[in-house]
């Protein structure tokens, strides 16, 4: 009797197999993107206190920038060369547009960073840097890319309220000499690197992650350039330290990992997550700077930073939610 009811089971079909397939892959796929924004972050907020150690006894913001951008254009051309993708069709069109996104998106934010973060605390900065999540869902919304939902809403509403909870609780520094002006800096340096990503996300539906680095790099590296020649500021006595030495070490890790490694996650995360959830990893760098800040007592222990931290935990969590949700629902790919 059993073998017979079994036997008159329907079993799946084809399309039935290809679409849990798919939805398999789906899971895969941002799980990946997942892990690699975790990783990526981890190492933009460590970020935060290695650039502060060295901003401005060791190096200017300009100075900053160009070794920056020219240690990142460096390691996504060779990139590019190790790995070329020989499928893939760069117009000059693209060329051109993903150098003029480097120029001023991509400069843009690596210097206003900088210079907010000669001014201002870690914490401070990475506060700012968690409302990338907001400036993007904004975005998406204004150019019809993405749509309301109660779950996006209340997570991000939840992230805004952490970030509020930090910045009005947080106390005053004596390593911060204009706070105001710095978290000024490092509000700017959030549109530019939302605008950032909602453009990059764009151009990595047809183009490797390489190739649109090396480009966007390449056109910031050429304005951090001209920066420089105009205003005439390059001030790097870090360059003259021994190698083994802990500003030089601070440095080489800036370019490795924040610089370079984190870009590349980056991207990979933005091909198999939505911006808006790739912008509320940024959320993370805030608690690795508040842990790095309190280790390295740049900061003071306070239960108000750490009520924000739990709310912006609670936020990356909800949005992920919802996005998870609208992937698997009928029509959805």
């Amino acid at each position: 009797m059993n073998q017979k009811n079994t036997l008159s089971q329907p079993k799946p079909t084809a399309s039935a197999s290809m679409e849990a397939a798919t939805v398999e892959k789906g899971k895969h796929d941002r799980r990946i993107g997942n892990i690699s924004m975790l990783v990526a972050k981890t190492f933009s907020g460590l970020n935060e206190n290695a650039l502060k150690y060295l901003l401005p006894t060791w190096m200017n913001a300009f100075t900053g920038v160009v070794l920056r951008l020219g240690f990142g254009s460096l390691f996504f051309w060779v990139l590019g060369w190790i790995r070329p993708n020989k499928t893939e069709q760069v117009t000059w069109r693209d060329r051109g547009l993903l150098l003029l996104t480097g120029i001023i998106a991509v400069f843009g934010y690596m210097y206003t960073l900088l210079i907010g973060l000669t001014y201002t605390t870690p914490i401070s900065s990475s506060i700012f840097i968690a409302l990338q999540a907001t400036v993007v869902y904004i975005i998406c919304l204004v150019l019809r890319t993405d749509r309301l939902s109660i779950g996006r809403l209340l997570g991000i509403i939840l992230g805004i309220g952490g970030a509020l909870v930090c910045v009005m609780t947080q106390k005053e520094s004596d390593v911060a000499k204009d706070p105001f002006l710095g978290n000024m800096f490092c509000l700017a340096s959030t549109f530019l690197f939302s605008a950032y990503l909602v453009i990059e996300k764009k151009f990595l539906k047809r183009l490797s992650n390489a190739t649109v680095s090396k480009y966007t790099f390449s056109g910031g590296l050429l304005a951090a350039v001209v920066a420089v020649l105009i205003a005439g500021e390059w001030f790097a006595p870090v360059l003259h330290s021994h190698i083994f030495s802990a500003p030089f070490l601070v440095l080489a890790f800036v370019l490795i990992f924040p610089t370079s490694i984190s870009y590349l996650l980056t991207d990979i995360g933005l091909k198999t997550l939505p911006a808006t959830v790739v912008a509320l990893y940024s959320n993370w760098i805030l608690i690795v700077a508040a842990i790095a800040s309190y280790a390295l007592g740049q900061d003071h222990f306070s239960w108000w930073q750490i009520l924000s931290i739990i709310m912006i935990i609670a936020s990356v969590f909800l949005v992920e939610k919802a996005e998870v949700k609208d992937q698997t629902k009928p029509g959805k790919a």
